[in-house]
């Protein structure tokens, strides 16, 4: 059991930290704040392991504050842990500011020096971490995290301000850091933390694009593991409201269909419900290839190679959850075999575009030597 103590556990990091270490059972782990007295400290320090030091001051109107609670109260921990005897590996959340001569950045430096002076008269292993620009669930907006500000005031619908839109900013996601801390608590392969350098204006759109996915159905490229950590954290600033949208349905005597979400980078995804013995499709693709997943009643998916006469069929249930593969140059259709509705949900390799939307109408019983001509339905199946 790993005896861990955690210093400044209602910041960004502490809050995501003592989420971490709540689900670990190797770890025993005490949570304290700056609000807590030296009395509280005492106990816990003389039995730690481990004590990660997130606590600090970003912002004060009173510039004694950064060397009261950066430097001071780091110097009371080293203390504090010189009369118990104890020399526990320290994990310091310091800043690329300590390099700059401001309060802030020096009450940093002074708080860095005061933990190596304390390493090098304990040999206590002493890990700084000099972060950037942090963002990720629970960064405050409008504080010390622009990615937080602009996803705030976007997901609110609220102006941001880009002043100087080339400028560009340097950011660590919090996952990334959470990732680094943890492995200190076993002092092996601790990797780095990765960061992202990004130009304001970039950054900005790529958060306005997620606030229009609910209009535009269009995901970024998620191969991107940038995107994916702002995309998270622009979802945890939603609010309750907004994250319900309706889709927009097409309907017509045969049911319903609606586009769900499409990407460049993966396709299309769409859903439909058909009524009671309703045919859809008879139509093929030269490029595009989809996939059939029927996820509620019951259907049969007919296809034929364009210049071929066998028919391929497939019965399909919604409780089975078989997909059906369709190839190009198939021509091929789907019907409601069942008592009630079908539910089925469709993947197209590319989004759908009227001006080039390889769809041909061909019913699948026509004869092969009569080949289709451009449909007018595009995805409506």
């Amino acid at each position: 059991m790993i005896k861990t103590v955690l210093i400044g556990g209602r910041g960004v990091l502490g809050r995501n930290l003592a989420a971490h270490l709540g689900q670990r059972n190797d770890c025993d782990t005490t949570i304290l704040d700056q609000e807590d007295s030296l009395a509280d400290l005492e106990g816990p320090l003389s039995a730690a392991d481990v004590v990660f030091h997130l606590a600090g001051v970003y912002r004060s109107k009173d510039l004694k504050d950064f060397e009261r609670w950066n430097a001071g109260f780091t110097r009371k921990i080293c203390e504090l842990l010189r009369q118990a005897g104890r020399a526990p590996k320290i994990v310091f959340e310091s800043s690329i500011q300590a390099d700059l001569d401001n309060p802030y950045g020096i009450s940093k430096l002074a708080a860095e020096t005061a933990l190596r002076a304390f390493a090098v008269a304990t040999g206590a292993p002493v890990r700084i971490y000099r972060l950037k620009g942090l963002f990720g669930k629970w960064c405050p907006p409008n504080h010390n995290s622009v990615t937080a500000t602009f996803c705030y005031n976007i997901a609110n619908d609220l102006p941001i301000v880009v002043s100087s839109p080339a400028n560009e900013v340097e950011l660590n996601y919090v996952d990334d850091v959470m990732a680094a801390f943890l492995a200190e608590l076993k002092g092996t392969d601790v990797p780095e933390v990765p960061a992202v350098r990004i130009r304001l204006d970039d950054l900005a759109g790529r958060i306005q694009a997620f606030h229009e996915m609910p209009v535009t159905l269009t995901a970024p490229d998620f191969a991107d593991s940038f995107n994916r950590a702002l995309y998270a954290t622009y979802s945890s600033y939603v609010p309750p409201a907004a994250r319900r949208h309706n889709l927009t349905i097409s309907a017509d005597v045969r049911g319903s269909l609606a586009e769900f979400i499409k990407s460049p980078h993966f396709g299309q995804v769409f859903v439909s419900r058909t009524r009671r013995g309703v045919t859809r499709g008879n139509h093929y693709h030269h490029t595009k290839t989809e996939k059939f997943f029927v996820v509620e009643g019951a259907g049969v998916i007919r296809m034929r190679a364009i210049d071929g006469k066998d028919v391929h069929e497939y019965a399909v249930k919604g409780r089975e959850y078989q997909v059906i593969d369709i190839p190009p140059g198939f021509t091929h259709s789907i019907t409601n075999s069942g008592e009630g509705e079908m539910v089925t949900l469709f993947w197209a390799s590319e989004i759908f575009d009227p001006n080039r939307p390889d769809t041909y109408y061909l019913p699948v019983d026509e004869a092969p030597a009569e080949l289709g001509t451009a449909a007018n339905q595009g995805l409506r199946y």
